[in-house]
């Protein structure tokens, strides 16, 4: 009798952890998808990472501790991780085909003032180094605060605050500078 118990417990458990995903996912895809794809700059790649990013969140969702953080700092830190392997796997495939750099270059049929507008962020991002680019993608594309992309990022939150601050000043000025 206690085995069938201890069996039932278990089982109503594990269907609340679902539930606690499921929300979870419900919650972050949107903003998961955002940061994904503003690294990756490509729709379909974006699709599979995010995808990818859940699928291992879900396997390791035993491993998420509260004590670490936000579920959702623990869920950036995996996507984060996820599209990072995507990036390296592309510069070897660059480089093992020598295809030149993907340069995403603006659209010139679009001259109007917002296109311009993002033409102009699209350049100062470029001028970032990949460090910086990923701090702006975790607080404007994934919308995270700084205590959770200190979170992900494995540093502390003043730290994270500072050097955000000092990246969006650097943003501004490369922004400024081709107006």
């Amino acid at each position: 009798m206690n085995e069938a118990i201890v069996d039932a417990g278990a089982v109503v458990g594990a269907r609340a952890e679902e539930e606690t995903f499921e929300s979870l996912y419900r919650r972050a895809f949107p903003r998961v998808y955002a940061y994904v794809a503003s690294l990756l700059r490509e729709r379909a790649a974006a699709e599979d990472v995010t995808a990818q990013a859940f699928e291992r969140a879900y396997r390791k969702r035993h491993r998420y501790s509260p004590r670490r953080g936000s579920r959702e700092a623990w869920l950036f830190g995996i996507a984060r991780n996820a599209a990072l392997d995507e990036l390296r796997r592309r510069r070897r495939r660059a480089d093992l085909e020598g295809d030149p750099p993907d340069t995403d270059a603006p659209a010139l049929d679009d001259l109007a003032d917002g296109a311009l507008r993002r033409a102009t962020v699209r350049a100062a991002l470029a001028t970032l180094a990949p460090a910086e680019r990923d701090l702006v993608a975790l607080k404007f594309a994934a919308g995270l605060t700084n205590a959770e992309i200190a979170r992900v990022l494995g540093i502390s939150e003043s730290n994270a605050g500072s050097r955000l601050h000092r990246t969006v000043n650097k943003l501004r000025e490369a922004c400024d500078g081709r107006d």
